[in-house]
């Protein structure tokens, strides 16, 4: 059975096929008031086998470019603030500045392009750093991505909220910690329903913050004009003044303070390349459309506004934004009759702008569980956040994001000093990281690559631009409050060193286990084999791959019962999840290396005798799958038991539980609850190390 709407139920399920015979219709159960409230708020299941699946759940290049450009867009918020503020006097920088911060974010871009290039699958700065430098460079890139993905959700939230509640009266800036936090919330649950609705939903804020601010950069130039002249030559002899008070070292150190303050421009311009698996095939084609819009939307707001502070010479004022004061000097006499337009129009730019940011946050849960998945892949993190949803999202992944933002929110008070003060390290040090394994590749490349001088032209310039960035940054930040972002991430990378030891110590007992089941001599095949006998007493086992760890599952039943059971079912589910749900292709191969080891078991039990056959199911909720394969398969076997084999440890706690699925016991207890009978096989995993 293959369901074709996307949006079909019943959750999860998508396929099941056993071995022979017909499939008997099921009635699904009422579904209970929790799963009710659940389906209001995040939707119907999708079904991760339609034909048009993949372009339902993926984006274009425009939509990528709203949930994964808003990042960096938004950071013209008080990047190009930050670096004009820092010049002091010394104004006339600013050209400079405009024109550092443009090449920077064109050449910075053009190093992510060619990353996007070598890398199709997706991945960003982790498996860039993973696969060009080595595991510990990738897990401290992967580290400092999370880490900096969840100050994104978070200063996004808080600063949006800054900014809308500096509209309303100071009564109610008691609550505004607590709308921050519902925002998140929200979000929450909008990436939980899918990727592509939680994206749509903000294309209205992105496009009004565009379209306002092209307004105000464009229009702000055009009335400077006649007097741009005189402004640029005013900061010629500014500058001459300049060199001889300060001298050229003492300038260069003015505008290279003012140029790693402004760093927060660059940030999110990384974010294609990791989430490159939720993009419009054909993915390379549409990430590099993605970062030509991002690019140049990015570069024309920051170097744009920066000009437009200089040629309206801008001045900071208390309460005030330069945007705001920017935007109040150029629609003052904005009024048609009796209208107040440059008032609504000053309105409604400074929402857009505290919108933005709301927007924004989105970066953080699009990017944030792909780098999770991945490292979840490599064994960093526990293996459960690379599983999708119903919904066909790393749902673990979403909820861990939002809960360490609405932490750090509660921990922080959302007050922006603080958390800008954390922001930006993290993002130049897997920049960094990137840049150099990428300049790596292409030198051990210049024999096969006719072009390698010119691609390692453009990542050894990104990587001198994002190192010099990451040092200044870390000099200015760190004393202030920085350290508390090294502190972090060392935190998390020492997490992750010992889960991936917990997990490397499990392997090793499993893989002991298959070299020793693996190789079990098998008896010539028997000359005729049973036939099935439904009414026979039948062994149904769950497993999940042709291992050692099934096999000692087949064995241990003939040892407890004898020859009491005559027929053997075996039941598995190819679970698809963000590694597999990357195209048709994958699922394909899912299904066909599923039915390839079951074969297997079914041979091996042929080879003993008896009769055998499998049945099986792909999707991406494993538990649920093997529950409903389990009920057809008890109407068609009526004296089943079911049986799973589970890791056991010798000192059993609550991170065992984290780290490795409770799906055994939990499908005893629905089974069990159903009438059906299961039993748990247990099977010790390795003996506990004592202190």
């Amino acid at each position: 059975m293959t369901l074709t709407d996307p949006e079909a139920e019943p959750p999860q399920r998508a396929e099941i096929s056993p071995g022979n015979g017909t499939i008997p219709d099921l009635t699904p159960p009422v579904p209970t008031l929790r799963e009710r409230v659940r389906m209001l708020l995040i939707g119907k299941a999708k079904d991760p086998l339609a034909p048009d699946v993949f372009r339902h759940v993926s984006l274009v290049a425009f939509l990528a470019w709203v949930g994964l450009g808003s990042d960096g867009l938004s950071s013209s918020c008080y990047g190009p603030e930050e670096a004009f503020l820092a010049l002091g006097s010394h104004t006339f920088l600013a050209l400079v500045l405009a024109a550092l911060m443009a090449v920077t974010v064109f050449v910075i871009s053009a190093s992510y392009s060619q990353i996007i290039e070598l890398f199709p699958t997706g991945g960003g700065g982790y498996l860039v750093a993973t696969k060009l430098l080595g595991r510990y460079p990738g897990l401290v890139a992967g580290s400092a991505l999370l880490v900096d993905y969840v100050l994104t959700i978070t200063i996004s939230v808080a600063s949006g909220a800054d900014a809308i509640f500096s509209f309303l009266p100071l009564a109610y800036q008691p609550y505004k910690l607590w709308a921050a936090a519902l925002a998140i919330g929200i979000l929450i649950v909008l990436n939980l329903r899918g990727v592509k609705e939680s994206v749509t939903v903000l294309v209205p804020i992105f496009l009004v913050f565009l379209l306002t601010h092209i307004v105000v950069i464009v229009y702000g130039l055009a009335i400077h004009l006649d007097t741009a002249a005189t402004v640029i030559a005013d900061s010629f002899h500014e500058s001459q003044a300049s060199l001889k008070e300060l001298g050229m070292f003492g300038m260069g150190l003015i505008l290279l303070r003012a140029y790693s303050l402004g760093g927060g421009t660059y940030t999110g311009i990384e974010a294609v390349s990791n989430g490159l698996p939720i993009l419009r095939e054909p993915r390379v084609e549409t990430g590099k459309r993605t970062m030509v819009y991002m690019s140049m939307s990015l570069a024309f707001t920051a170097s744009g506004l920066l000009l437009a502070y200089l040629l309206a010479q801008v001045e900071a004022q208390a309460g005030k934004t330069l945007n705001a004061s920017l935007i109040a000097s150029l629609v003052q006499g904005w009024n048609v009759g009796a209208v107040p337009l440059g008032t609504t129009f000053f309105l409604v730019t400074l929402l857009s702008e505290g919108a933005i940011l709301f927007v924004a946050a989105q970066t953080g849960f699009l990017d944030g569980p792909r780098v999770l998945a991945n490292m979840a892949l490599d064994s960093w993190v526990p293996r459960r956040f690379y599983q999708l949803s119903e919904r066909l999202v790393t749902q673990d992944g979403v909820v861990l994001m939002g809960g360490a933002a609405l932490a750090l929110l509660f921990f922080t008070g959302g007050d922006v000093r603080i958390l800008v003060v954390l922001y930006s390290i993290n993002v130049f040090l897997t920049f960094s990281l990137s840049q150099l394994g990428m300049s790596r590749h292409w030198w051990q490349a210049r024999a096969r690559d006719p072009a390698w001088h010119k691609h390692l032209w453009i990542n050894g310039t990104g990587l001198v631009l994002t190192t010099g960035i990451l040092i200044a940054t870390v000099s200015i930040k760190f004393s202030a409050g920085g350290w508390v972002t090294v502190v972090l991430t060392s935190a998390v990378v020492g997490l992750c060193l010992y889960i991936n030891y917990h997990y490397h110590e499990v392997e090793k007992a499993l893989h002991q286990l298959d070299e020793v089941l693996l190789e079990v001599p098998l008896p010539e095949e028997p000359a005729m084999v049973p036939a099935r006998d439904p009414n026979a007493p039948t062994a149904v086992f769950f497993v999940n791959g042709f291992n050692g760890l099934g096999i000692h599952s087949v064995l241990a039943v003939p040892r407890s019962f004898g020859t009491h059971f005559k027929n053997f079912v075996f039941v598995s589910v190819g679970v698809i999840d963000s590694s597999r749900f990357k195209g048709r292709e994958e699922i394909d191969n899912l299904r066909r290396q599923t039915e390839e080891n079951l074969e297997r078991y079914v041979h091996f039990v042929k080879r003993q005798g008896a009769y055998a056959e499998y049945w099986y199911a792909l999707g991406t909720d494993p538990i649920d799958e093997l529950e409903h394969l389990a009920y057809e398969v008890a109407q068609r076997f009526p004296r089943s038991v079911f049986f799973a084999g589970k890791l056991v440890f010798q000192q059993e706690g609550f991170w065992h539980k984290v780290l490795h699925n409770q799906a055994a016991f939990t499908l005893q207890r629905r089974l069990q609850f159903a009438g059906l009978q299961m039993m748990v096989l247990p099977i010790r995993a390795m003996p506990e190390r004592r202190a």
